[in-house]
């Protein structure tokens, strides 16, 4: 295996279980080679492509691989789809496994497995991966909702980055309960609740419940004519999170029109501070997604900038 150089900085994905767990995998694995701490940073999407890449040397985990991460002495571990082979960089992917799983695989041979990140690693794989037939599949979505639920520096703070921690934690008691009781309500007050932002792109209101699970169902049950369904999130900050979720690997290329990334089934991306309503983002994302509304845009900014260029002629 080639050896791994010494990091200024580890990058993380900061929406998801998966990014918790192989950021902080990762920062252990540079601690045990480097002996030193070697800081963690976690980002949305949409923050991660517009952050300047100053680091000599950086890890870089859970974010897509593209040609701006092909650095000398960087090294990205992945599991996303891409098409880039990278020239300078060392770059571990494999799409069948979780960046989780791939981050303690470096882990294993220096000693560092443990029963107890077996079965993390394992449930944050099952989770993230989606995979549906497997018998721990309920439990593991409900790990993953404890990022989405709680956030994940306020995770990572709660449990002093132990993430070994986060096994049978009482908060799992809260989301099974709300698993089991929510997630039916919602399903059925969502079903009623869906907008049209395109023909093929559907708009679901969510007020409780699991929200990944509600649209997956809605997805696999065939319940509406979109075959990409969106979700929206504010944030403390009240910024909006756009989630796309789809069966047919569209959710990417839709993701990718609003400066946003993922899986091709499931993706997002942050919306511009501008969007301050939920009303403001459907009206945003009709603009964006829609082929005439963005053909329009582009006339008018054309006409916009000839205007201007002919009055700064005069």
């Amino acid at each position: 295996m080639t050896a791994l150089p010494k990091p200024d900085m580890i990058f993380t994905h900061e929406s998801d279980l998966d990014g918790l767990v192989a950021g902080v995998l990762l920062q252990r694995l540079a601690q045990k080679l480097f002996g030193v701490k070697v800081p963690l940073a976690a980002y949305n999407y949409t923050a991660w492509k517009q952050r300047a890449l100053t680091e000599r040397c950086a890890w870089v985990t859970d974010f897509n691989l593209e040609p701006r991460l092909d650095k000398p002495n960087w090294v990205i571990i992945d599991h996303h789809t891409t098409d880039f082979v990278p020239k300078q960089a060392i770059a571990i992917h494999d799409l069948k496994k979780s960046a989780g799983l791939l981050c303690y695989e470096l882990c294993r041979p220096h000693g560092m497995a443990t029963p107890a990140l077996d079965r993390l690693v394992r449930l944050n794989n099952i989770a993230d991966l989606f995979l549906e037939e497997d018998p721990d599949f309920a439990l593991a979505l409900d790990y993953a909702n404890l990022v989405k639920s709680y956030q994940f520096w306020n995770l990572h703070t709660l449990l002093d980055g132990e993430i070994e921690r986060l096994l049978d934690h009482p908060l799992l008691e809260v989301i099974a309960v709300k698993r089991r009781i929510e997630d039916p309500i919602g399903l059925n007050w969502s079903r009623s609740k869906i907008t049209q932002i395109t023909p093929g792109v559907g708009y679901v209101d969510t007020i409780i419940g699991n929200v990944n699970l509600i649209v997956h169902q809605l997805l696999e049950q065939q319940s509406t004519p979109y075959t990409i369904l969106v979700t929206l999130f504010r944030k403390a900050n009240n910024v909006f999170i756009a989630s796309l979720r789809s069966r047919n690997g569209e959710a990417l290329k839709v993701a990718a029109l609003i400066q946003g990334g993922g899986h091709p089934n499931a993706a997002g991306a942050t919306l511009p501070r501008s969007v301050q309503s939920e009303a403001d983002a459907i009206e945003y994302l009709r603009k964006v997604l829609n082929p005439t509304a963005r053909k329009e845009t582009q006339i008018n900014n054309l006409g916009s900038l000839f205007a201007e260029l002919d009055r700064v002629g005069k």
